[in-house]
């Protein structure tokens, strides 16, 4: 892609980008045969599920991923460029598909499996990152999810040591949580869901009241906040000041993919915002909560009005 230096304040996204194809059934799954349902297709990945809801919220965003030189990596590109994300520092392969995420929903709209294919994450290498540092340093936050290679992370993770830029961290799924493990003490915000959580911390977390003992542990292993996804029992947080639990705004759920990236997103605006960090985490969760009640991977008309409007109290 050509590449234009920022020249306004901004958040650097790196991760994964493509196609998100989605069927929802609409009774009880049955194994080995064909449940009837709906499928749809849209653009995802965590890294551009962030950056896409940033972009709606007016933060300049920079989106660092790679996408395949084929029609599914160009409809990436065109609806990046239509929501305002910068993607001119994304890279297009000629060796690599653009990736692809396939899940399949329970009539509840709740994930039952999924898999991934995501090979051409092999282009954001060590190397690629570190010619990247200078966007890296002059970032107001790096976000990132664990789609990059435990190299690639090790890497960016000593660039954004040297330059104390601040890090959000997305574990990503279960396999994927455990490479956040070294780096703890150099997290800003990390955002597990449960079974992440369980991994990240090596305890089970049954209720309310655990889920808030792994967050402080995460704290205490020098994350300055951890904010840990409980599905429909909202999320817990804590930082060396506080921890809570906020409950999850009541909601149709018709897809649960992306309502993590939205509150990602929206705490990290929030914060950025100089919004206190209880209520930047309650709007995470209305984000959330917009995000579950949508087909699409985003809600396309998120704003901050709309967020306070289905703010959790």
């Amino acid at each position: 892609m050509a590449q234009a230096s920022p020249t306004q304040p901004y958040v650097l996204v790196i991760g994964a980008a493509g196609i998100d194809s989605k069927g929802r059934a609409n009774v009880p799954l049955t194994l080995g045969t064909s449940t009837p349902g709906t499928v749809r297709v849209s653009v995802g990945g965590v890294a551009r599920n962030i950056a896409d809801n940033l972009a709606r919220l007016g933060v300049e965003t920079l989106l660092l991923s790679a996408v395949g030189d084929d029609a599914s990596g160009k409809r990436v590109i065109n609806s990046a460029e239509q929501v305002g994300i910068n993607i001119d520092f994304c890279v297009v392969s000629e060796e690599y598909h653009t990736s692809a995420y396939l899940a399949l929903l329970d009539e509840h709209g709740n994930l039952a499996m999924s898999v991934g294919d995501m090979e051409i994450m092999a282009c954001l290498s060590p190397e690629r990152i570190e010619q990247k540092r200078n966007l890296i340093q002059n970032a107001e936050m790096v976000i990132f999810d664990c789609s990059l290679s435990q190299d690639t992370i090790d890497t960016l993770f000593k660039i954004t040591n040297r330059y104390k830029a601040p890090v959000c961290a997305d574990p990503t799924s279960v396999t994927l949580a455990p490479k956040l493990k070294p780096h703890l003490p150099n997290i800003h915000i990390i955002t597990p869901n449960v079974t992440e959580a369980e991994v990240l911390c090596g305890c089970s977390i049954e209720n309310e009241d655990e889920a808030i003992t792994a967050a402080r542990q995460l704290v205490n292993a020098g994350v300055k906040m951890a904010i840990i996804t409980l599905a429909e029992a909202g999320v817990v947080y804590a930082t060396a000041s506080a921890s809570g639990h906020i409950p999850a705004r009541a909601a149709d759920v018709v897809d649960s993919t992306g309502a993590s990236d939205a509150l990602t997103a929206t705490v990290v605006f929030g914060l950025l915002n100089d919004i206190p960090t209880d209520e930047s985490i309650r709007l995470g969760v209305s984000a959330a909560a917009l995000t579950l009640a949508c087909t699409d991977t985003v809600c396309m008309n998120l704003s901050l009005d709309l967020l306070y409007d289905h703010l959790v109290i």
